[in-house]
């Protein structure tokens, strides 16, 4: 699956502590992966937030992205920890 990111995702990225930055990238790599995917625990978000989905990057943080297109691509939206989906 092909990644994109929105620019206020880079900007978020940048933001954040080199350890947990690259703890990001190895599991954005995982989400490219699509028989590795399933470890991530993709799923759909409701509410609002209706239509995007989300992944763990770790106990905290959380990646946001919707599904585009056919095949489909993966557009990163935000990340952060649990208010990123308020």
């Amino acid at each position: 699956m092909k990644i994109a990111y929105t620019p206020s995702f880079l900007r978020s990225l940048k933001k954040l502590p080199d350890e947990l930055q690259e703890e990001a990238i190895e599991k954005i790599e995982l989400l490219s992966s699509v028989k590795n995917h399933e470890s991530l625990k993709v799923h759909k978000l409701k509410a609002e937030l209706s239509g995007r989905y989300s992944f763990s990057v770790n106990y905290k943080t959380r990646i946001v992205f919707r599904l585009l297109g056919k095949p489909p691509q993966a557009l990163l939206l935000a990340i952060g920890d649990h208010d990123i989906y308020k």
